[in-house]
């Protein structure tokens, strides 16, 4: 049997029609199947290799790390250096008060320990959060996850859980004394990449404020450059209370964070003890991988760049088949007709050697997110391939 049959047979499905290639190689911004075709990944495998694939950087940390210890116990008892230089090197590069990291395994795990620490530090349970928003795949992920269409097959959730359409005065009102945490995406992701208005965030910063109720940004695919700044609330003049990382965190390996104030993070240890504890979070081959990986952004200035990238995006990206476009930094959504014509078009480019895909709530755009890595000539000549596949669809 090959591997496409052990796959199908062995492997859990998450959908009926998984893009199903056998890769075997990725390095920089391409990927290669068993069959040697090469493929540009227009995704960066949602987000995680903001850097590309396999740098040598992180390579050599990783294989560094492993051969000097790997898992020793369960996180947050052993010294490890991995995590607290990478937490370090992260709190560097972030406001003042955001200066203690928890990490975890995921960032739908991010997600878990953010709601509990808003819970145990404010001693509220309502929870503000947004439709077409998506924080991860955890039962609490999956209660602040903005559509009943993924929440219902798994009711009864958390209670105490409200939404509110993203962008949209309503929710204003709605933050009171009785609110634990309003938690959003600083950008929408999988709603195609839309993004809020500054004076609403500035808003909603300042009722938060007045009510003692702690803000958390989610950042997993908006951090780590991909917006035009490292993060992506640094457009908008808003820090939050918590802030959640995963995906490009850990350079490629597994990893994710909720950040906060030392003082709100010490409400864990006590009332109970061990307020939120995982075994695998925080791995050190994962810390080191993600601070090498950090470090390659940091050094090569890829955010930087990511402006004028999207301006190629933004002129080169024009057909009379695309209905609307949204974007923000090296991150854009192309909407089609249909959910069936963006497919069709999905799969064409594949076939032309692009790997892209749709959005969860937004089934009729084609996502474009390329690793920050990729070179101007190398994404006009992506543009060029997502313009004949539209045309030869």
């Amino acid at each position: 049997m090959n591997h496409r049959h052990l796959f199908l047979q062995h492997i859990a499905q998450t959908s009926a029609a998984p893009i199903g290639i056998e890769m075997v190689r990725a390095e920089g911004i391409h990927l290669w199947d068993a069959s040697g075709k090469r493929y540009v990944d227009l995704i960066s495998g949602f987000s995680v290799c903001n850097i590309g694939h396999s740098h040598p950087s992180v390579v050599k940390a990783v294989q560094e790390q492993a051969a000097a210890y790997m898992h020793l116990i369960v996180y947050g008892e052993f010294i490890e250096a991995p995590q607290t230089s990478y937490a370090k090197l992260l709190t560097d590069h972030l406001p003042p008060s955001l200066n203690c990291v928890y990490f975890t395994n995921s960032g739908a795990e991010a997600t878990e320990g953010a709601m509990k620490l808003a819970k145990r530090v404010t001693k509220r349970s309502k929870i503000i959060a947004f439709n077409k928003s998506y924080h991860g795949s955890t039962q609490g992920a999956l209660s602040v996850m903005g559509d009943e269409y993924w929440r219902n097959a798994f009711r009864p959730l958390l209670p105490g859980v409200y939404h509110y359409d993203y962008n949209q005065e309503e929710v204003i009102d709605a933050i009171d004394s009785q609110t634990a945490c309003v938690i959003l995406e600083t950008v929408q992701a999988e709603s195609g990449v839309t993004t809020p208005s500054k004076e609403w965030l500035q808003r909603i910063r300042e009722k938060c404020d007045r009510h003692c109720v702690l803000l958390i940004f989610d950042e997993i695919q908006a951090g780590f450059g991909r917006t035009g700044s490292l993060w992506a609330f640094e457009q908008y003049g808003v820090v939050p209370d918590i802030l959640l990382l995963g995906k490009a965190l850990g350079g490629g390996m597994p990893l994710g964070a909720f950040i906060a104030e030392r003082n709100l993070m010490n409400t864990l240890t006590h009332d109970p003890v061990l307020g939120h504890i995982t075994t695998f979070g925080g791995h050190p081959v994962s810390c080191a991988a993600g601070k090498a990986a950090f470090e390659v952004l940091l050094r090569e200035k890829y955010t930087s760049e990511v402006k004028r990238k999207e301006q190629i995006l933004v002129n080169e990206l024009v057909h009379p088949s695309i209905v609307s476009r949204k974007h923000c930094g090296l991150w854009m959504s192309l909407q089609f007709s249909s959910d069936e014509a963006n497919r069709n078009v999905v799969h064409r480019c594949i076939e032309n050697g692009l790997i892209t895909d749709w959005f969860l709530f937004a089934a009729d755009r084609l996502r474009i997110a390329p690793p920050l890595s990729i070179s101007e000539d190398e994404l006009k000549e992506v543009c060029s391939v997502i313009i004949k596949s539209i045309t030869h669809t």
